[in-house]
């Protein structure tokens, strides 16, 4: 009847250490990216009465062992790492992953004593580092310069740091490398009677803006101007008439900055195309371009010849205006019997600027967008995963800390290499399953009853065995 009892008191003893488990996913359901725990029991140590015996030849057969439990205790306490649900925040520091991996935190900014989340609620510090509600530095890659390209890229692979988002974050100024011409000229514009007059009735003049490399603008005049009228095709000249600093309004009537000359010779087909560049056959094999370098303002504003500066500040390139890498520029260009429309367009060069915004892509790199059009990365947000994240061992604050059980951490880029893909604007939700967690609060509350009924029934007995001396 003792043996009875304390088995009744490892049944509540079990029962009350999963309640205990059961109130905390409860408590616990609306927290971010928390993963519920799960209790199992065990039957623990049986007293063998009698033990087991196999047959006799001529005699008595096997006899089973006869053994009495000695109660119920807790087998495990398993984390179940299931994704929760998603939640849009609209918050763009707000992440979460969608699938395996985990982000890496540090209380410093360096790769030591490194923790592991799924809470992605993330904000800025005053410092503009991307940290945790607890203020750990969310850590990831940081940036280098592409050889090849010259743009700002993350440093995949190398030192873990930690992501920071400057808004005093500048983009330099870059100088325009590529002018584009596109539009329709009127194949119906009369032949000019004078071609190299800038003030020509029957020239289409249009006007784009370039940059040096300090970001300074510049307005570029271009001419195109009908020199010959063919029944087989047109002969136009596209030249370079003025370049106008547009701060001071100076300005220069050039005459050598456009392929060492001052014009282009355009050659369309009678279907409206363009097939000829400075006599060549085929204009999609042509190299004009752009060379302002050595610049010399010669007039004010005012037609004078007295500017207020005479050279540019900032230097520039050659710039682009056909080029056989790129021939799809020729197809821009046409003459048919419509409207001139025909334009030089400028695709690069800027002047500098702030970073006016950040967004954090599904691979994880934070891309700063800043206010004079560019975008360039600012470092990438991380993952790791694990061998056996059951492993993991949890701390306060969501964090969870890998053990020899977990394997070591394995860190890599999100969305590639089975690593889930980051989610901005969203964070993951609780995993508690409340249906399931009240279903387990009645079965446990019922298991606690049932074996405190054990230590009652043994008591009455007991108490009846006390009262046989009566």
């Amino acid at each position: 009847m003792m043996r009875s009892m304390y088995t009744g008191v490892t049944g509540l003893r079990t029962h009350q250490g999963k309640m205990d488990t059961i109130g905390h996913n409860i408590a616990n359901v609306n927290t971010v990216a928390y993963k519920k725990g799960q209790v199992t029991f065990k039957e623990t140590f049986n007293q063998t009465v009698r033990g087991a015996s196999g047959a006799q030849r001529n005699s008595i057969g096997g006899i089973n062992p006869q053994q009495v439990g000695m109660g119920v205790g807790t087998g495990a306490i398993n984390t179940i790492y299931t994704r929760g649900a998603g939640q849009r925040t609209d918050n763009p520091t707000d992440l979460t992953i969608e699938g395996e991996g985990w982000f890496v935190v540090s209380p410093h900014a360096t790769n030591h004593d490194k923790y592991y989340t799924r809470a992605g609620n993330f904000n800025l510090d005053n410092d503009g580092n991307l940290v945790t509600s607890e203020g750990f530095y969310v850590l990831g890659y940081g940036t280098k310069i592409d050889e090849a390209t010259g743009e700002v890229i993350p440093n995949d692979g190398g030192p873990l740091q930690k992501i920071q988002i400057n808004k005093s974050e500048t983009a330099a100024p870059t100088a325009t490398e590529n002018i584009i011409p596109r539009g329709n000229l009127n194949s119906n514009t009369e032949v000019a009677e004078d071609p190299d007059n800038p003030n020509n009735l029957n020239s289409r003049t249009t006007d784009t803006v370039v940059r040096d490399s300090l970001g300074n603008a510049y307005s570029v005049t271009t001419q195109f101007i009908k020199i010959s009228d063919a029944q087989a095709g047109n002969e136009w000249r596209m030249r370079i008439s003025r370049v106008t600093d547009i701060a001071t309004g100076d300005y220069v009537e050039p005459t050598n900055v456009i392929d060492g000359g001052n014009a282009v010779q355009l050659i369309f087909n009678s279907d409206g195309a363009l097939t000829g560049i400075n006599g060549t056959d085929n204009a999609k094999t042509s190299t004009v371009t752009l060379d302002l370098s050595g610049l010399t303002f010669t007039n004010d504003k005012s037609g004078g010849t007295n500017p207020t500066k005479t050279e540019p500040s900032g230097t520039f390139k050659t710039i682009t205006i056909f080029d056989p890498i790129a021939p799809e520029r020729v197809d821009g260009l046409t003459q048919y019997a419509n409207e001139s429309t025909a334009k030089t367009y400028s695709s690069d060069g800027q002047t500098s600027g702030t970073i006016s915004s950040f967004s954090i892509g599904a691979d994880g790199e934070v891309i700063g967008s800043f206010d004079n059009g560019s975008r360039k990365s600012l470092g990438r947000i991380i993952l790791a995963k694990f061998d056996n994240t059951g492993g993991l061992e949890k701390m306060t604050d969501n964090l969870y800390k890998d053990t020899r059980n977990s394997g070591e951490p394995q860190e890599g880029i999100a969305g590639g290499s089975g690593y889930g893909k980051i989610s901005s604007g969203t964070l993951e939700m609780s995993n508690t399953d409340l249906a399931l967690e009240f279903t387990e609060l009645i079965t446990t509350q019922r298991g606690f009853q049932a074996n405190s009924r054990i230590i009652t029934t043994s008591d009455e007995m007991l108490q009846e065995l006390v009262n046989i001396k009566r």
